[in-house]
């Protein structure tokens, strides 16, 4: 570990600060969410306010904890005391840094892989599909009985999504085969999720439902977020079909296995 940094685990009480510090952008969406509903764990180097970096495992994803700030010898240390995680998400300039130091001071071979973000600033594109629909709460059960990656993430339970979040499913012979929801939002941003299960993918289930949750975020006057990884192509064409252009770019560091 690097001597001259040491990694601080945040209390719940602390996490609305870095909050605050972390900003309500459309990168820091989900992170925000997390913190504020202390659906994580969370680190610091330095101390608050004035910190060198921070990181962060949320619930939903543990293997894949987010880093903020451009120190990668403080992100590096954080990354050593914590478990479980085989990828780290960072800002696009610190990558190679990090990915280096790791190579280095882990003595294991990585990868990058790309993070890009898109928003939608003008109107969604409306699509239909004689299955897709949005869920409220009264469609409680019908969420509780799907598989566990069609129950949603991001709100604790499939009632706190239902009751706080946005979704919209397409639903088969009683039963959901695409979900579309909100991962996470702050004040300006929510973060939108996609599931299709593969018998169902390529029939516009997910642009209806997208577009559902998109146009209520827009009533809401809230700015829909949508990440997809550099080679998921479906995703976005689904985002671009909708309307969304990619605003900015964060980058994955993974450990190869083996």
């Amino acid at each position: 570990m690097c001597s001259s940094y040491t990694s601080t685990a945040l209390s719940p009480n602390d996490m609305p600060l870095l909050a605050d510090l972390l900003g309500d952008s459309s990168e820091t969406v989900l992170a925000v969410h997390a913190l504020r509903r202390q659906n994580c764990q969370a680190y610091i180097v330095g101390e608050l306010p004035r910190i060198q970096a921070a990181l962060l495992q949320i619930s939903s994803f543990p293997s894949e904890p987010q880093a903020f700030g451009t120190n990668a010898n403080a992100i590096l240390t954080m990354l050593q005391t914590i478990h479980g995680w085989d990828c780290v998400n960072v800002a696009y300039e610190v990558a190679e840094s990090v990915g280096a130091l790791i190579q280095k001071k882990m003595k294991v071979a990585i990868r990058y892989y790309g993070d890009f973000y898109y928003t939608l600033s003008k109107p969604v594109m409306h699509f239909r599909h004689k299955y897709v629909r949005r869920l409220r709460l009264e469609d409680l059960s019908l969420l509780e009985s799907a598989p566990k990656e069609f129950q949603g993430h991001g709100y604790g339970t499939p009632r706190g999504l239902l009751e706080d979040g946005v979704v919209a499913c397409g639903i088969v012979s009683g039963k959901i085969v695409s979900i579309v929801h909100t991962a996470g939002h702050t004040k300006r941003f929510a973060d939108i999720g996609v599931i299709t299960r593969e018998d169902w993918r390529n029939k516009g289930l997910a642009s209806a439902a997208a577009s559902i949750v998109a146009e209520v975020l827009q009533e809401k006057e809230i700015t829909p977020v949508w990440s997809a990884g550099d080679d998921n192509l479906p995703s976005v064409r689904i985002a671009q079909k909708l309307g969304f252009s990619k605003v900015s770019q964060r980058q994955y560091v993974i450990l190869e296995k083996g």
